[in-house]
């Protein structure tokens, strides 16, 4: 199953300024790119941090949430899941999903991109600077990246598409 981590970055490479800071800082276009592409994908997976800062799930697509609530609430259109990666990702897979997005945080990035499961890393820069905050990954990791694409959204911002070298 291929895996795409999308992600909207500062310019200072920051995803948020804290676990709890809602999404509303991102362009318009990098809005729409991210919601075209979870509903073509079919799938969007986050962590319950991450997918708490939305008001509601994301319509027309399966969200999957990792969580470590005992009974999360059942929520239309959420597939709340808890465990190793590998086995959820085998899960879709086996439900017909041929990839997915990967939407965040931190943390969660992090476990996926140390189990070697994310194909590509797709960046939007914003032109933002936040000083302090949260990165794409929570802890110090190594990756080798191949430059796919770089694209310009708006005036002011650009979506670099790398492959993730395994």
């Amino acid at each position: 199953m291929k895996i795409i981590l999308m992600m909207a970055v500062t310019a200072d490479g920051k995803i948020a300024r804290s676990a709890d800071h809602f999404p509303d800082w991102t362009s318009k276009e990098d809005k729409k790119m991210f919601a075209e592409t979870t509903k073509k994908v079919g799938v969007a997976i986050f962590g319950e941090n991450t997918f708490r800062t939305f008001l509601r799930a994301l319509p027309e697509r399966l969200n999957v949430v990792f969580t470590l609530e005992k009974n999360p609430p059942k929520q239309e259109g959420v597939k709340w899941v808890s465990g190793e990666p590998e086995k959820i990702l085998k899960d879709l897979e086996d439900s017909g999903y041929k990839s997915a997005i990967l939407g965040g945080g931190a943390g969660l990035n992090s476990q996926f991109l140390e189990k070697g499961l994310i194909d590509e890393i797709w960046l939007t820069i914003e032109p933002k600077i936040f000083g302090e905050g949260l990165g794409v990954f929570s802890k110090e990791l190594s990756a080798d990246l191949k430059l796919l694409d770089v694209e310009k959204i708006n005036d002011d911002s650009v979506v670099l598409k790398y492959e993730v070298v395994k």
